[in-house]
Protein backbone atom coordinates (compact mmCIF):
# COMPACT_ATOMS: atom_id res chain seq x y z
CA UNK A 1 0.00 0.00 0.00
CA UNK A 2 0.97 3.56 -0.58
CA UNK A 3 0.31 6.55 1.58
CA UNK A 4 1.32 10.16 1.36
CA UNK A 5 2.38 11.65 4.68
CA UNK A 6 4.01 14.77 3.29
CA UNK A 7 1.21 16.39 1.32
CA UNK A 8 2.04 18.92 -1.39
CA UNK A 9 -0.11 21.96 -1.99
CA UNK A 10 -1.09 21.47 -5.61
CA UNK A 11 -2.68 18.64 -7.54
CA UNK A 12 -2.23 17.55 -11.12
CA UNK A 13 -5.30 15.88 -12.57
CA UNK A 14 -5.05 14.12 -15.93
CA UNK A 15 -7.15 12.12 -18.40
CA UNK A 16 -10.74 11.07 -17.69
CA UNK A 17 -12.52 7.83 -18.52
CA UNK A 18 -15.94 6.37 -17.68
CA UNK A 19 -16.21 3.23 -15.57
CA UNK A 20 -17.94 1.08 -18.16
CA UNK A 21 -20.60 -1.14 -16.68
CA UNK A 22 -20.85 0.70 -13.34
CA UNK A 23 -23.22 3.47 -14.42
CA UNK A 24 -26.85 3.34 -13.38
CA UNK A 25 -29.40 5.84 -14.70
CA UNK A 26 -31.05 6.48 -11.32
CA UNK A 27 -27.90 6.57 -9.15
CA UNK A 28 -25.64 9.22 -7.67
CA UNK A 29 -22.75 10.53 -9.75
CA UNK A 30 -19.23 10.28 -8.32
CA UNK A 31 -15.74 11.08 -9.56
CA UNK A 32 -12.96 8.77 -8.33
CA UNK A 33 -9.33 9.88 -8.15
CA UNK A 34 -6.42 7.47 -8.54
CA UNK A 35 -2.69 7.50 -9.29
CA UNK A 36 -2.71 5.08 -12.21
CA UNK A 37 0.99 4.10 -12.00
CA UNK A 38 0.80 1.31 -9.42
CA UNK A 39 0.21 -2.14 -10.95
CA UNK A 40 -1.35 -4.53 -10.15
CA UNK A 41 -3.63 -2.20 -8.20
CA UNK A 42 -4.12 0.61 -10.73
CA UNK A 43 -2.67 1.21 -14.17
CA UNK A 44 -3.71 2.26 -17.67
CA UNK A 45 -3.47 -0.01 -20.71
CA UNK A 46 -2.50 1.04 -24.24
CA UNK A 47 -6.11 1.87 -25.00
CA UNK A 48 -6.39 4.25 -22.04
CA UNK A 49 -8.55 1.94 -19.90
CA UNK A 50 -8.03 1.96 -16.15
CA UNK A 51 -7.25 -1.57 -14.95
CA UNK A 52 -6.13 -3.34 -11.78
CA UNK A 53 -7.44 -4.67 -8.48
CA UNK A 54 -8.44 -1.26 -7.12
CA UNK A 55 -10.19 -0.34 -10.35
CA UNK A 56 -12.20 -3.58 -10.37
CA UNK A 57 -13.12 -3.00 -6.72
CA UNK A 58 -14.20 0.53 -7.62
CA UNK A 59 -16.41 -0.76 -10.42
CA UNK A 60 -17.96 -3.33 -8.10
CA UNK A 61 -18.66 -0.72 -5.43
CA UNK A 62 -20.20 1.68 -7.95
CA UNK A 63 -22.43 -1.11 -9.25
CA UNK A 64 -23.44 -2.03 -5.70
CA UNK A 65 -24.32 1.61 -4.95
CA UNK A 66 -26.08 1.95 -8.34
CA UNK A 67 -23.82 4.93 -8.96
CA UNK A 68 -22.60 6.61 -12.14
CA UNK A 69 -18.82 6.75 -11.61
CA UNK A 70 -16.04 8.49 -13.52
CA UNK A 71 -12.34 8.01 -12.88
CA UNK A 72 -9.60 10.64 -13.11
CA UNK A 73 -5.86 10.16 -12.82
CA UNK A 74 -3.93 12.33 -10.35
CA UNK A 75 -0.28 12.63 -9.37
CA UNK A 76 0.26 10.88 -6.04
CA UNK A 77 1.73 13.87 -4.21
CA UNK A 78 -1.26 16.01 -5.11
CA UNK A 79 -4.04 13.50 -4.70
CA UNK A 80 -5.30 14.60 -1.27
CA UNK A 81 -5.23 18.33 -2.13
CA UNK A 82 -7.21 17.46 -5.28
CA UNK A 83 -9.83 15.65 -3.19
CA UNK A 84 -10.03 18.61 -0.81
CA UNK A 85 -10.41 20.95 -3.80
CA UNK A 86 -13.37 18.83 -4.99
CA UNK A 87 -11.66 17.64 -8.15
CA UNK A 88 -13.13 14.26 -7.24
CA UNK A 89 -15.33 12.74 -4.54
CA UNK A 90 -13.14 9.90 -3.32
CA UNK A 91 -9.69 8.35 -3.68
CA UNK A 92 -9.35 4.67 -4.55
CA UNK A 93 -5.62 4.22 -4.95
CA UNK A 94 -4.13 1.79 -2.40
CA UNK A 95 -4.10 4.55 0.21
CA UNK A 96 -3.26 3.28 3.69
CA UNK A 97 -5.33 4.41 6.66
CA UNK A 98 -3.00 6.20 9.08
CA UNK A 99 -3.47 8.67 11.94
CA UNK A 100 -1.65 11.46 10.08
CA UNK A 101 -3.74 11.15 6.94
CA UNK A 102 -6.92 10.82 8.99
CA UNK A 103 -6.39 14.42 10.08
CA UNK A 104 -6.88 15.45 6.44
CA UNK A 105 -9.51 13.04 5.09
CA UNK A 106 -12.05 10.51 6.33
CA UNK A 107 -11.60 6.83 5.50
CA UNK A 108 -13.88 3.92 4.91
CA UNK A 109 -13.16 0.57 6.48
CA UNK A 110 -10.19 -1.18 4.88
CA UNK A 111 -10.66 -3.06 1.62
CA UNK A 112 -7.27 -4.80 1.71
CA UNK A 113 -4.16 -5.04 3.87
CA UNK A 114 -0.68 -6.25 2.87
CA UNK A 115 2.82 -5.71 4.40
CA UNK A 116 5.85 -3.91 2.93
CA UNK A 117 8.85 -5.77 1.53
CA UNK A 118 12.35 -5.32 0.14
CA UNK A 119 13.51 -6.42 -3.32
CA UNK A 120 17.13 -6.70 -4.42
CA UNK A 121 18.94 -7.75 -7.62
CA UNK A 122 19.16 -11.52 -8.08
CA UNK A 123 22.96 -11.37 -7.86
CA UNK A 124 22.94 -9.26 -4.69
CA UNK A 125 25.16 -10.40 -1.82
CA UNK A 126 22.65 -9.00 0.68
CA UNK A 127 20.91 -11.84 2.53
CA UNK A 128 18.95 -10.00 5.22
CA UNK A 129 17.88 -6.53 6.33
CA UNK A 130 21.08 -6.08 8.36
CA UNK A 131 23.04 -6.46 5.13
CA UNK A 132 21.44 -3.29 3.74
CA UNK A 133 23.64 -1.09 5.95
CA UNK A 134 25.43 1.44 3.75
CA UNK A 135 23.36 0.47 0.70
CA UNK A 136 21.13 2.75 -1.40
CA UNK A 137 17.41 1.98 -1.30
CA UNK A 138 14.86 3.31 -3.78
CA UNK A 139 11.28 4.19 -2.84
CA UNK A 140 8.37 6.20 -4.17
CA UNK A 141 8.27 9.61 -2.52
CA UNK A 142 5.61 10.53 0.06
CA UNK A 143 4.65 6.93 0.81
CA UNK A 144 4.59 4.68 3.84
CA UNK A 145 7.49 2.84 2.29
CA UNK A 146 9.80 5.85 2.13
CA UNK A 147 8.77 6.75 5.70
CA UNK A 148 9.36 3.15 6.82
CA UNK A 149 12.87 3.21 5.37
CA UNK A 150 13.63 6.52 7.06
CA UNK A 151 12.57 5.15 10.45
CA UNK A 152 13.66 1.52 10.35
CA UNK A 153 16.61 1.59 7.92
CA UNK A 154 18.56 4.64 9.13
CA UNK A 155 21.92 3.23 8.07
CA UNK A 156 20.92 3.21 4.40
CA UNK A 157 20.86 5.98 1.82
CA UNK A 158 17.29 6.58 0.68
CA UNK A 159 16.70 7.67 -2.92
CA UNK A 160 13.19 8.92 -3.70
CA UNK A 161 11.26 8.75 -6.97
CA UNK A 162 7.99 10.34 -8.16
CA UNK A 163 6.67 6.95 -9.34
CA UNK A 164 7.33 3.26 -8.72
CA UNK A 165 8.25 2.82 -12.39
CA UNK A 166 11.27 5.06 -11.90
CA UNK A 167 12.77 3.18 -8.95
CA UNK A 168 12.21 -0.08 -10.84
CA UNK A 169 14.19 1.30 -13.77
CA UNK A 170 17.04 2.36 -11.50
CA UNK A 171 17.40 -0.98 -9.72
CA UNK A 172 17.28 -2.73 -13.10
CA UNK A 173 20.16 -0.50 -14.26
CA UNK A 174 22.16 -0.90 -11.05
CA UNK A 175 21.69 2.63 -9.72
CA UNK A 176 20.22 1.47 -6.40
CA UNK A 177 20.95 -1.63 -4.32
CA UNK A 178 17.41 -2.39 -3.15
CA UNK A 179 13.86 -1.06 -3.28
CA UNK A 180 11.00 -0.98 -0.77
CA UNK A 181 7.29 -1.17 -1.57
CA UNK A 182 4.15 -3.22 -0.93
CA UNK A 183 4.89 -6.95 -1.06
CA UNK A 184 2.17 -7.50 -3.69
CA UNK A 185 3.56 -4.80 -5.98
CA UNK A 186 7.10 -6.16 -5.71
CA UNK A 187 6.05 -9.81 -5.97
CA UNK A 188 4.05 -9.19 -9.14
CA UNK A 189 6.92 -7.18 -10.60
CA UNK A 190 9.69 -9.73 -9.97
CA UNK A 191 7.53 -12.42 -11.59
CA UNK A 192 7.24 -10.34 -14.77
CA UNK A 193 9.73 -9.92 -17.60
CA UNK A 194 10.28 -6.30 -16.53
CA UNK A 195 11.29 -7.46 -13.04
CA UNK A 196 13.49 -10.37 -14.12
CA UNK A 197 16.49 -8.54 -12.63
CA UNK A 198 15.33 -8.91 -9.09
CA UNK A 199 13.96 -11.02 -6.24
CA UNK A 200 12.16 -10.47 -2.95
CA UNK A 201 14.67 -10.23 -0.11
CA UNK A 202 12.11 -10.33 2.69
CA UNK A 203 8.74 -9.05 3.83
CA UNK A 204 8.99 -6.48 6.62
CA UNK A 205 7.20 -6.29 9.98
CA UNK A 206 4.22 -3.93 9.84
CA UNK A 207 4.63 -0.67 11.75
CA UNK A 208 1.01 0.33 12.39
CA UNK A 209 2.01 3.92 13.09
CA UNK A 210 3.45 4.15 9.57
CA UNK A 211 1.70 1.42 7.60
CA UNK A 212 -1.71 1.92 9.15
CA UNK A 213 -4.37 -0.78 9.38
CA UNK A 214 -4.99 -1.37 5.69
CA UNK A 215 -5.95 0.47 2.52
CA UNK A 216 -9.18 2.43 2.63
CA UNK A 217 -11.15 4.76 0.41
CA UNK A 218 -10.60 8.42 1.27
CA UNK A 219 -13.44 10.96 1.19
CA UNK A 220 -13.53 14.61 2.21
CA UNK A 221 -13.75 15.38 5.91
CA UNK A 222 -17.34 15.26 7.08
CA UNK A 223 -18.72 13.36 4.08
CA UNK A 224 -20.26 10.74 6.35
CA UNK A 225 -23.04 9.85 3.92
CA UNK A 226 -20.64 8.77 1.17
CA UNK A 227 -18.31 7.04 3.62
CA UNK A 228 -21.16 4.94 5.01
CA UNK A 229 -22.48 4.11 1.52
CA UNK A 230 -19.01 2.85 0.64
CA UNK A 231 -18.70 0.86 3.88
CA UNK A 232 -22.04 -0.80 3.16
CA UNK A 233 -20.94 -1.57 -0.41
CA UNK A 234 -17.60 -3.02 0.75
CA UNK A 235 -19.40 -5.34 3.16
CA UNK A 236 -21.92 -6.29 0.46
CA UNK A 237 -19.35 -7.32 -2.17
CA UNK A 238 -17.50 -9.38 0.42
CA UNK A 239 -20.70 -11.16 1.40
CA UNK A 240 -21.84 -11.72 -2.19
CA UNK A 241 -18.53 -13.25 -3.29
CA UNK A 242 -17.78 -10.46 -5.75
CA UNK A 243 -14.76 -9.39 -3.70
CA UNK A 244 -13.26 -12.88 -3.78
CA UNK A 245 -13.91 -13.11 -7.53
CA UNK A 246 -11.90 -9.91 -8.04
CA UNK A 247 -9.21 -10.97 -5.56
CA UNK A 248 -8.71 -14.33 -7.29
CA UNK A 249 -8.23 -12.57 -10.62
CA UNK A 250 -5.05 -10.96 -9.29
CA UNK A 251 -3.79 -12.88 -6.25
CA UNK A 252 -3.48 -16.44 -4.97
CA UNK A 253 -3.82 -15.43 -1.30
CA UNK A 254 -6.17 -13.50 0.98
CA UNK A 255 -5.37 -9.89 0.16
CA UNK A 256 -7.98 -8.62 2.64
CA UNK A 257 -5.80 -9.70 5.56
CA UNK A 258 -6.89 -10.41 9.10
Amino acid sequence: MRISTRILAAASVAAMSLFAGAAMADGEKYVIGTDSTYPPFEYVDAGGQFLGFDMDIARALCAEMKADCTIVSSDWDGIIPALQAKKFDMIISSMSITPERSKLVDFTNKYYNTPPAIAVPKDSTVTDVAGLKGKTIGAQTSTTHSNYAEKHLPDTELKLYPTADEYKLDITNGRVDAVIDDIVVLSQWVKSDAGACCKILTPLPVDKEINGVGAGIAVRKGDDALREKLNTAIAAIRTSGEYKKIQDKYFDFNVYGE
